[in-house]
């Protein structure tokens, strides 16, 4: 009995040939696609413009980093900037971790 639904349900292809490779793929290229311009392409942007931002930042500027750290860049060395963040009190902080400019400084701070 099972063995007659087996055969009934996937028996005759009804005159149907191979599906066409492409037609069968295209739902993974238009994913594919889909992430692309809503995940991928918006983060490499948003990458590219906080690159930008840390490589025109310079001594006087008043920048918030990713901790919450508010101070002014007293110093731009290859890979940190050392910021001031109280009369006496200054820290060196990564440059990845400076999330924004909150002010452009002129000169020396």
């Amino acid at each position: 009995m099972i063995r007659n639904a087996f055969a009934m349900a996937g028996g005759g292809g009804g005159g149907q040939g191979p599906a066409n490779p492409i037609v069968s793929f295209f739902p993974f290229l238009l994913i594919i696609l889909i992430f692309y311009f809503l995940l991928i392409r918006p983060q490499m942007k948003k990458q590219k413009d906080h690159q930008k931002m840390i490589g025109s930042i310079k001594r006087g500027d008043k920048v918030i980093t990713s901790g919450g750290i508010h101070g002014i860049v007293t110093n731009v060395k290859d890979d940190v900037f050392v910021i001031r963040i109280s009369k006496e009190t200054e820290v060196e902080v990564s440059k990845s971790a400076v999330a924004g400019v909150k002010e452009r400084g002129v000169g020396q701070p």
